[in-house]
């Protein structure tokens, strides 16, 4: 059996206007309308790797222009694999389906907070003003205002259920990479 099997984003279903969301759905109408015999469409939410990379993490701060109270999804990357892995070997069970995928939601105080702990180091969240984003990015600069605004939506605990396996929380994973 063919069987096709595409990582999106979560939330391209939702007419975000974020450029790169836009053209992930783009793909999803393209996956679709290619009409293969199978196919699975799952979309990751915010990587929890992406939290120590330069984009966020420099030195002792988190940099970002989300609102401090603004709690967004996340998702380990190897969980994406474990959620993914049984679509290719029970394609009948996926086929057609469209998946949002999260493990976590928390606000950037609360991970800059859960990567002190796990680093053993001080680090806190600093917000920056959104045009400072925008100099560098008008795409990240859409994308982050769309989360302080509406954000991923993915249901947790229905994934639980249906995969049978807690995805990791930040402060696992924290702790897991910290290693």
């Amino acid at each position: 059996m063919q069987h096709f099997v595409y990582t999106s984003v979560g939330s391209a279903h939702r007419q975000t206007g974020i450029p790169h969301f836009e053209n992930k759905w783009r793909i999803e109408e393209t996956v679709r309308g290619l009409e293969f015999p199978s196919h699975v469409i799952f979309r990751p939410v915010f990587f929890m790797e992406n939290l120590i990379s330069p984009w966020f993490l420099n030195g002792d701060r988190i940099y970002s222009a989300l609102d401090p109270k603004t709690e967004l999804q996340m998702i380990a990357t190897e969980d994406i694999g474990r959620f993914i892995a049984p679509a290719f070997t029970e394609p009948e069970r996926f086929n057609r389906r469209e998946i949002d995928l999260a493990g976590d939601a928390v606000t950037m105080p609360e991970a800059a907070a859960t990567l002190a702990t796990a680093l053993d180091r001080f680090i806190e969240y600093v917000r920056i003003p959104i045009e400072e984003v925008r100099k560098n990015s008008e795409d990240f600069a859409i994308m982050l205002e769309w989360f302080d605004r509406v954000g991923y939506n993915a249901d947790v605990k229905a994934l639980e259920r249906e995969f049978e396996f807690k995805p990791l929380t930040l402060e696992q994973w924290a702790a897991r990479s910290a290693k």
